[in-house]
C-alpha cells in the first residue's frame, strides 16, 4: 500500500510503471479460492483399478467427493502435496469413466454434477486490463487450470460415455446448470471458452428440453453485447456452436429464427471488435441463406444499412461476406438486389484505399458472380462504368488500375454496344463538364479584372472613393 501511494505521489511515467508492473504479476487470475476456509489436507486414497468390483462404486464417490476441495492457486507454493493428490485424483477419475462401462449408475450423478459445479462455476475475476484488446494484449489466464481441465475433460467423458442416460442427468443439469456454463463463456482464458464450445454443443444435442433455453440464452448475450457492454469474450465460440444449430434447423424457417437473424446477426455487424468474431459471424448468416434463399434481400440490405463508413478493415470484410452470400444467391434474388448491391460496390471500387477497391474489384474472379453480372449487365454495366473508367485515368495505385482494366475488358466482351454508348456518353459528359469549368473559370476572371479596374479608378479619383464610402454608409 506504501509503496502504491509512494509512486502516486510521482509523475505520471513512475505510476505507469507501476501499474504495468502489476499487471504483470497478475497476468494470470483466479476467483476460485475467493471466500473458502483454509483448505482441506488430502490423503491418496487406493486406486479404483485395484478395488473390488463391489467396492468401486463406493470409492468412485469418494474420489468425487475428494475433488470438490479448492486450493488457492495464486500462492504457488502452498498445498502443493494436496493439489498434486487432487490432480492425479482427476486424472484417474477421467480415464475411469472414458474406459470402463457400467459406472455411471443413478446414485453417482448427483456426486459428478456436484464435483463438476464446485470446480468450474465461479465468479470470473475482473480484467486486470479494462482496456483489454483481443489483438494485441495477452489474455489473463486461469491460474487454477490444471485442475479445471481436468474437470471439463470429466465432464466431456461423462456426456460422451455410452452409459450417459440425460433422463437421469436433466434432473441435475438443468437451465440454472446451462446458465452457469453461458456465464462462464466471458472467461479471457481462450482455453477454457475452448471446452465449453464443446460442452455446450454436447449438452444442446443430448437435452432436447434445454434446447430452446440455449438459444434463448445466447441470443439474450448477444442483444446486451450489440446495445449494452460492447464486450464479451465468447461471441466467437457461441456464434461457432450457432453455425452447427443452424445447419440442423428444420424448414420451413419458424419466425423466431428468421427474427434472430434480422434482430440479432445482422446488427452484430456493427461491432467494434468485428474482426474477432467476423468469420464465424458470415458462416451464420449464409447458413442462413441456404436453408431459405427469400432472406437473401433483406440480409444483403440489413448489410447495406450497416456499411462500415470509416473502417477499410471493415469493409474488407463486408465485402468478403457480401461473396460468400453472392455464391450461393439464386438468379432471381439477385436481382432485387443488383442495383444498391453495385451502387456500394461502386463506391468500394473507387475507395482511395488500395485494399478495398482491390477486395471489390476481385468479384470479377468469381466465375458464379460473373455469370450473374452477365445475365445483367444491361443493368449493373451502367452503375459501375463511371467509376471503372475514372479509376483507370486517375487511381494512385498500378495494381488497381490494372484490375481495372481488366474488368472493363470482362464487361466490353459481354456486350460491346452497350459499353461503347456508356463510354460516348462518359466522354461526352466530360466535355460538357470540362466547358462548364472553364466557363466558370472565365467567369471569376471577367470579375477579378472588374474588381481590379473599379479599384483602380477609386484610387484616381479619391473625391469619388470618399462620395462612394458616404453613400454607403447612409444607405446603411
Amino acid at each position: 500500500m506504501s509503496a502504491i501511494s509512494a509512486a502516486e505521489k510521482v509523475d505520471g511515467f513512475t505510476r505507469k510503471s507501476v501499474r504495468k508492473a502489476q499487471r504483470q504479476r497478475r497476468s494470470q487470475g483466479s476467483s476460485q479460492f475467493l471466500g473458502q476456509g483454509p483448505p482441506v489436507e488430502l490423503s491418496p486414497l487406493p486406486a479404483l483399478k485395484d478395488a473390488t468390483s463391489n467396492e468401486q462404486q463406493d470409492l468412485f464417490c469418494q474420489k468425487l467427493e475428494q475433488c470438490c476441495v479448492l486450493f488457492d492457486f495464486m500462492d504457488s507454493i502452498s498445498d502443493l502435496k494436496s493439489k498434486e493428490i487432487k490432480r492425479a485424483t482427476l486424472n484417474e477419475l477421467v480415464e475411469y469413466v472414458a474406459t470402463n462401462r457400467g459406472v455411471l449408475v443413478e446414485t453417482a450423478y448427483p456426486e459428478i454434477i456436484k464435483m463438476i459445479c464446485s470446480n468450474i462455476f465461479r465468479t470470473l475475476p475482473p480484467s486486470d486490463n479494462p482496456d483489454f484488446d483481443p489483438e494485441e494484449d495477452e489474455p489473463t489466464l486461469e491460474a487454477s487450470w490444471p485442475h479445471i481441465q481436468l474437470v471439463y475433460e470429466f465432464l466431456l467423458r461423462f456426456l460422451e460415455s455410452p452409459d450417459f442416460q440425460p433422463s437421469i442427468a436433466k434432473r441435475f443439469v438443468d437451465q440454472k446448470f446451462v446458465q452457469q456454463l453461458l456465464d462462464l463463456f466471458d472467461s479471457e482464458d481462450p482455453r477454457e471458452r475452448d471446452f465449453l464450445k464443446t460442452v455446450l454443443h454436447r449438452i444442446y444435442g443430448k437435452f432436447l428440453g434445454l434446447r430452446a433455453f440455449i438459444r434463448k440464452q445466447i441470443n439474450n448475450i448477444f442483444l446486451r453485447f450489440i446495445y449494452e457492454t460492447d464486450h464479451f469474450n465468447g461471441v466467437a465460440e457461441l456464434l461457432e456452436i450457432l453455425g452447427s444449430i443452424i445447419n440442423g434447423f428444420a424448414l420451413p424457417l419458424k419466425s423466431e429464427h428468421k427474427q434472430f437473424l434480422m434482430k440479432v446477426l445482422i446488427p452484430m455487424h456493427t461491432a467494434k471488435g468485428l474482426a474477432l468474431f467476423h468469420a464465424q459471424l458470415a458462416y451464420c448468416v449464409v447458413q442462413f441463406m441456404e436453408k431459405d434463399t427469400t432472406l437473401t434481400e433483406p440480409v444483403i440490405r440489413g448489410l447495406l444499412k450497416f456499411w462500415p463508413k470509416t473502417c477499410s478493415q471493415k469493409e474488407v470484410m463486408f465485402l468478403g461476406e457480401i461473396e460468400e452470400i453472392l455464391d450461393v444467391i439464386e438468379p432471381t434474388q439477385f436481382k432485387k438486389i443488383q442495383e444498391p448491391l453495385f451502387k456500394q460496390i461502386s463506391k468500394c471500387v473507387s475507395s482511395s484505399h488500395f485494399q478495398v477497391a482491390e477486395r471489390a474489384l476481385y468479384f470479377w474472379n468469381n466465375e458464379y458472380i460473373l455469370s450473374l453480372i452477365e445475365e445483367n449487365i444491361d443493368k449493373i454495366l451502367p452503375i459501375m462504368f463511371g467509376s471503372l473508367y475514372k479509376i483507370s485515368k486517375e487511381h494512385w495505385n498500378p495494381t488497381i488500375v490494372a484490375l481495372v482494366y481488366n474488368v472493363l475488358k470482362t464487361l466490353m466482351e459481354m456486350n460491346g454496344k452497350l459499353f461503347d454508348e456508356l463510354t460516348g456518353s462518359y466522354k461526352a459528359e466530360r466535355q460538357r463538364e470540362k466547358k462548364k469549368e472553364l466557363e466558370r473559370e472565365e467567369l471569376w476572371r471577367r470579375l477579378d479584372d472588374l474588381l481590379l479596374k473599379k479599384a483602380l479608378a477609386d484610387k484616381q479619383n479619391p473625391t469619388l472613393c470618399v462620395q462612394n464610402i458616404q453613400n454607403n454608409a447612409s444607405a446603411k
